[in-house]
């Protein structure tokens, strides 16, 4: 007989504010990443016509951005999610935590290495981003 035991985790976000901190984290990724292109692009030219090198650098700066919005989040969500259940109430009691036992600097445990890899990571991903628009738009052009 095949018994299922239901253990509790924090696993949930149903009652995480993470999803609403990550929407600015993508909000500045976002917008880092085009603001980075307009500076990228010589006057007179099209963002269009940027180097892949440019696009490197434009899409790994939006990545360590995004991370400095969503590292102190994703901090307080690994500990909440990996703590006992009856650990902590909520976010805020992680939060406090956090604070008392470390101060500002443990809601940024793990930035260096969140920003060695960002960098590479996002500089790869909007380049692929950019190759496979740029491949979609020839193999389905624009119409209008």
């Amino acid at each position: 007989m095949l018994i299922h035991t239901h253990t509790h985790t924090h696993a949930s976000y149903s009652h995480s504010p993470v999803p609403l901190i990550d929407v600015p984290a993508s909000g500045v990724y976002f917008m880092s990443y085009e603001w980075m292109k307009e500076q990228l692009t010589a006057e007179g030219r099209s963002v269009s016509e940027l180097s892949a090198a440019h696009i490197l650098l434009a899409g790994g700066v939006a990545g360590m951005c995004n991370w400095l919005i969503a590292i102190p989040a994703d901090v307080l969500k690994s500990r909440f999610q990996t703590a006992p259940v009856s650990r902590y109430g909520g976010f805020l009691d992680v939060l406090r935590e956090v604070l008392r036992e470390e101060g500002p600097r443990g809601l940024f445990k793990g930035f260096t290495a969140a920003m060695l890899r960002a960098f590479p990571a996002n500089a790869a991903c909007f380049l692929g981003f950019e190759v496979s628009m740029t491949l979609l738009n020839w193999l389905i052009p624009d119409k209008v």
